[in-house]
């Protein structure tokens, strides 16, 4: 590995990475790596790609939101691989990286001759990273897996809603992309063990890992005997008053993590009958009385407007918050101030933008993005990089296994074979 470059470049610039990758999970994970100066193929199905491009609405000019959120900093090669041409072709790219991370069926890619021991042969030196709902072994373990479903299988959904309402799901992909994220950690942990060995590794992660570390203090409160947790809607198990609470026009979320900010919240809301009420006066007590004291103190807050309390607040250094929608999180100073989205040039998506990762070095982010590729846009680059003849590569599109975009960014290549 190189030594760290310039602030805002990624020290990933002498690897590789191969995806065979589709949704959420994989996708996200080699963003991640791209974003840190990796070079990502992305291994996509000749005439569909990646299963998130026909995910819309929400689109974006036309564009699946979904997939342009996850696939900048990668060029994309369609390639039939069940084909054994084009099996040959994607063995050579391996041979040629440095990480391969998929998120297949479960043993999809083995069935195809692609198994761990086989990859290992390929490439002694390759990182292999292979993202499963379920994990690797158990009654479960062949069985295909989404966000949603391991949020229900992991207890995340019994957990989220309202007291006496229906279990709700979170409404994002905290699984996938969690597990996305987990991957990035791995592989950077896998160079560094590469660096010492000279030898690559076999790295498994899951969905269902991912949901257990979520729910780990939740999960380990019932292993201790203090029973199953409730639903508590915008509440915290262990902190009361902590959640959302109605005002005269809205809401507003507080945190009263300790005794003191207590105090001073019911000060700041004119509320001195809070603070003595019996019951009322320790964090302890407040949590074995929160359903009164949720409510006493929404009697409070729906007396004024969401403005007010939010001024009384954070005068009173009590922590709180406005419930933003996401119109007004786009429109928000303080997101706006640290720079979390960034203009991308895209040649068919207008006024294209990308939320950067959440962090920065010496001030810059880890990259400048390139915007997600079209379906095939850099198949002939590729397979030129790899050692084919230009003779070759157009004889594999001709015969539908390598797929080659139009230019301009469209998505739907010159020529089609049948999905991989």
């Amino acid at each position: 590995m190189n030594a760290l470059p310039t602030p805002g470049r990624g020290s990933l610039s002498d690897v590789r990475v191969v995806e065979i990758g589709t949704s959420v999970a994989a996708p996200m994970a080699t963003q991640i790596l791209g974003d840190f100066g990796a070079e990502v193929v992305k291994v996509e199905r000749v005439g569909r790609g990646d299963d998130s491009r026909s995910w819309a609405p929400p689109d974006w000019d036309g564009q699946s939101v979904t997939y342009l959120a996850l696939n900048r900093n990668k060029r994309s090669l369609a390639l039939d691989f069940k084909d054994p041409r084009g099996m040959g072709v994607l063995e050579e790219l391996i041979r040629r990286s440095d990480v391969l991370v998929q998120n297949l069926r479960p043993g999809a890619l083995a069935a195809l001759g692609l198994t761990p021991e086989r990859i290992a042969e390929l490439n002694p030196r390759l990182i292999y990273c292979e993202l499963t709902g379920f994990g690797p072994t158990g009654p479960r373990s062949g069985q295909p897996a989404y966000d949603p479903l391991l949020q229900a299988y992991s207890g995340i959904v019994s957990i989220t809603g309202d007291d006496g309402g229906e279990p709700a799901r979170v409404p994002v992909s905290i699984l996938d992309i969690g597990t996305g994220m987990w991957t990035a950690l791995a592989v950077f942990e896998a160079l560094r063990r590469r660096e010492r060995t000279g030898s690559g590794t076999h790295v498994e992660l899951s969905l269902l890992q991912t949901a257990l570390t979520w729910v780990s203090m939740p999960l380990l409160a019932v292993a201790a005997g203090n029973g199953v947790p409730s639903r508590l809607g915008s509440g915290l198990a262990g902190v009361v008053p902590y959640g959302a609470f109605p005002t005269s026009d809205g809401h507003v979320f507080i945190s009263a993590g300790n005794d003191d900010t207590w105090a001073r919240l019911c000060s700041a809301l004119d509320a001195e009958h809070l603070r003595s009420a019996d019951g009322f006066a320790t964090n302890r007590e407040r949590v074995q009385q929160r359903t009164e004291v949720v409510a006493a103190l929404s009697a409070v807050t729906r007396g004024f407007s969401s403005e007010e309390v939010l001024k009384r607040l954070t005068e009173n250094k009590v922590p709180c918050s406005p419930v933003h929608t996401l119109d007004q999180v786009l429109a928000d100073e303080q997101v706006r101030a640290i720079g979390a989205l960034t203009p991308v040039e895209h040649p068919s998506v207008r006024n294209f933008q990308v939320v950067n990762l959440p962090m920065t070095f010496e001030g810059a982010y880890p990259s400048a993005p390139t915007a997600p590729p079209a379906l095939g846009a850099d198949s002939a680059d590729v397979l030129t990089e790899i050692g084919l003849a230009p003779n070759q590569v157009t004889e594999l599109a001709d015969s539908g296994v390598v797929g080659l975009a139009e230019p301009a960014g469209a998505d739907a290549p010159i020529r089609k074979g049948d999905p991989a």
